[in-house]
């Protein structure tokens, strides 16, 4: 049986979560030799959604794919990087198309009108392709939500003596096949499209496209649940046991402690936890979380800031799979 091993790691907040990611996901890269990498970087800019620059960091220390979560679409400048064709996905679950006509400016201002704020200009709307002009005259698209939820790749590997397949540079010509899914929850949360019917939706489409491949080498599935609810997570963990290899709960910052493997052979984990700065409150700051609390004002938060680097921590799970069936046959937790 030839075992492969995938790292999940948790939300990465902000500069101190960039900073201790780069230190020490190589570490973990080199320890665990793992075959694929997932990171969630929904907050990685600032503390909330993701820029181009972030996203860079985020792969040049060792992530394969990136996921996210419902802060996403925090910075518009973006979006149009969701449809890049880099290894980014956001939740898969959003409807495709809004309905009504909807469109909006696709910069607006911070405070009052842009320069060139006229009716002349029209309205914009949204396509998977970036903003587009429309006129005035014509009725407004209908928005399309940009970016993909869910990628399909191969991963070249190396023979190892111990069982284990560590990544490899083709030269054997062995290559395993992997599926990553990116999921939002509605409990608590915006209530977009069903996360339980889209993955099914998702497993038809993308195993319609190489079944012939799929049945001579089954995917590894990977799924990031970006959920608030712990019992939406479960259940979501339970109804994709034996149809995928690990659920891993993100959104929460807080790692849970009941990571295990489910019966049908399906690792699980509630929350991975977070990337970034310990010393707040889910990596913020704690003053403006009392404060907040206490006054029931929004004021702006702010990522914490450590005042050293044991005061940070990169968190997610390591999970071992077997290559040949895709079960999952061990899970542990990383808090380093």
């Amino acid at each position: 049986m030839a075992v492969i091993r995938v790292i999940m790691i948790g939300d990465v907040v902000g500069d101190p979560g960039l900073e201790v990611l780069e230190k020490r996901l190589p570490v973990l890269r080199a320890e665990y030799r793992p075959l694929l990498v997932t990171v969630n970087g929904e907050n990685a800019a600032g503390g909330f959604g993701l820029t181009e620059e972030s996203l860079n960091r985020i792969f040049a220390a060792g992530a394969d794919v990136v996921t996210s979560g419902n802060h996403v679409w925090e910075k518009r400048e973006f979006w149009p990087v969701l449809e890049s064709g880099k290894a980014v996905l956001r939740p898969a679950n959003y409807p495709d198309r809004l309905p009504g006509g909807f469109s909006f400016p696709a910069n607006p201002p911070e405070s009052g009108p842009a320069a060139d704020d006229s009716p002349e200009s029209g309205p914009v709307s949204v396509s998977g392709n970036g903003p587009s002009a429309n006129s005035p005259s014509e009725p407004a698209a209908l928005l399309t939500v940009p970016g993909r939820g869910w990628l399909a790749l191969e991963k070249p590997v190396s023979e190892s003596p111990a069982g284990t397949i560590p990544a490899g540079d083709g030269s054997t010509g062995k290559r395993i096949p992997f599926l990553v899914i990116n999921l939002q929850g509605r409990k608590r949360m915006t209530a977009i499209d069903c996360p339980f019917r889209c993955f099914d939706r998702i497993l038809a489409e993308s195993a319609g496209r190489d079944k012939e491949a799929a049945a001579e080498n089954p995917r590894v599935v990977i799924v990031d649940f970006h959920a608030e609810s712990t019992d939406e997570k479960e259940a979501l963990g339970y109804y994709l046991d034996g149809r995928v290899s690990v659920v891993a709960g993100t959104h929460t910052h807080v790692q849970t402690a009941d990571e295990r493997i489910l019966p049908g052979g399906t690792a699980y984990i509630t929350d991975l936890g977070m990337t970034g700065a310990m010393n707040g409150v889910i990596g913020m700051d704690a003053g403006i979380c009392i404060n907040r609390a206490k006054s029931q004002i929004a004021y702006r938060m702010e990522c914490a800031r450590p005042d050293s680097e044991q005061d940070c921590a990169v968190q997610g799970v390591v999970a071992e799979i077997d290559g040949e069936t895709g079960r999952a046959l061990g899970i542990r937790r990383i808090n380093v």
